[in-house]
């Protein structure tokens, strides 16, 4: 049994961040990372993966990301960046370890991993805005001759072969189907999503990001009154298409077809009653949270996360960061989850101080339950 005040689980960059702000307060904590190393997260997505930000936005707190400032750092530059943020900072650290609880035990919260313990005074949940892979219910009704892979798997187009269906309109479906489409016949299932208007990385994109982002950061927020209005449909809906546009796709060849409903003789079902002959099927379908692990009041009857901005007045020392949209639109990026770590650490300090006078109910519910599985729109994407 470890003892510690403040036991951060995740190693990303929400985690990364609180952990910068919890030193800088002096406060002690010990960073709990499932991987071997951190940074592992972004190395093992796929390998062409490039961010959407540019460099002079990806840096956290402290630290600036070592790359010229429009240039746009791969996955594997991501996670070392990480790593060396870590380093840099002395955080505490234990990798390859991979909670399986937590829960409240007398006076304090306790934190199982295996055969570990650690018993602390805070938990703050920085795992990510999501974690389970989703595909829907009848992805096992496919004939086993179909190369089925989730995104959260694929790595390259050499793991897939012939015809390749990608099901999913959001930017992980854009991105793969394009790459695909230069060794595969591919189709994407799905309804058209909405596009950002600028070519990525141009200069009229290099001039509207800091309105984007500032829209991102302070106009679309729980302060306001817009931002209340559009956080339960933006949770919900597919990112706008950033890099790649459905004219790139038209112009790669890549066939758009309607959504999968279902399976037919082993085969996709789309929606229009066309069975399609694929021989892999690439489900870009996006993710779903997964807090069953906390074995704490911290959800409503239906399964939703309930928090005011990352702090959760049903269960006093418990927090959250890198929610979608868990104060604004950028909450989840990495241009914005900064602002939340900080908050959550001041909030959890002047909590300790007051002997956490924890009053009211939480004006909103941020995590909102998938949305229907026939749907099928691709998740926000974090890069």
């Amino acid at each position: 049994m470890e003892q510690f005040e403040t036991v951060i689980v995740g190693g990303g960059q929400a985690a990364l961040a609180t952990a910068y702000h919890l030193q800088k307060r002096g406060r002690p904590f010990v960073i709990l990372e499932a991987n071997e190393r951190i940074g592992d997260s972004w190395r093992k997505r796929w390998d062409s993966l490039r961010l959407f930000t540019p460099a002079k936005y990806d840096g956290l707190p402290g630290m600036r990301f070592p790359a010229p400032r429009w240039s746009f750092p791969t996955k594997d530059e991501m996670g070392d960046y990480l790593e060396s943020y870590a380093s840099q900072f002395e955080f505490p650290l234990r990798t390859g370890v991979s909670v399986d609880r937590v829960f409240r035990e007398h006076s304090h919260y306790v934190v199982e991993s295996g055969h570990r313990t650690y018993e602390a005074e805070n938990v703050i949940v920085a795992t990510g805005a999501h974690r389970i892979p989703r595909r829907p219910h009848f992805a096992p009704e496919l004939d086993r001759g179909i190369v089925q892979l989730h995104s959260a798997e694929y790595r390259n187009p050499s793991q897939l072969g012939g015809g390749v269906l990608v099901v999913g309109v959001g930017n992980s479906g854009a991105e793969l189907a394009y790459e695909l489409s230069r060794t595969h016949r591919v189709w994407q299932a799905g309804a058209p999503s909405t596009e950002i208007p600028l070519r990525h990385g141009s200069v009229p994109f290099r001039a509207a990001l800091p309105i984007i982002r500032f829209v991102g950061t302070h106009v679309l927020s729980g302060r306001t009154p817009v931002g209340r209005k559009v956080r339960p449909k933006f949770v919900r809906m597919a990112a706008p298409l950033i890099r790649i546009k459905s004219r790139d796709l038209e112009a790669a060849g890549v066939e758009r077809v309607a959504r999968v409903e279902g399976v037919r003789d082993g085969r996709p079902l789309l929606a229009d009653g066309r069975v399609l002959d694929a021989d892999s099927v690439l489900w870009c379908t996006g993710f779903r949270d997964d807090f069953s692990w906390i074995d704490l009041p911290v959800t409503d009857e239906n399964g939703e996360l309930m928090h005011e901005r990352g702090v959760v007045p049903s269960a006093p020392g418990v927090y959250f960061v890198g929610l979608v949209f868990q104060h604004a639109a950028t909450s989840d990026v990495l241009p914005g989850v900064g602002r939340d770590a900080a908050y959550v650490v001041k909030r959890l300090v002047g909590d300790r101080r007051t002997g956490r006078r924890v009053t009211g109910t939480p004006r909103s519910l941020a995590t909102i339950r998938p949305a229907p599985e026939d749907g099928w729109t691709a998740s926000r994407s974090s890069t």
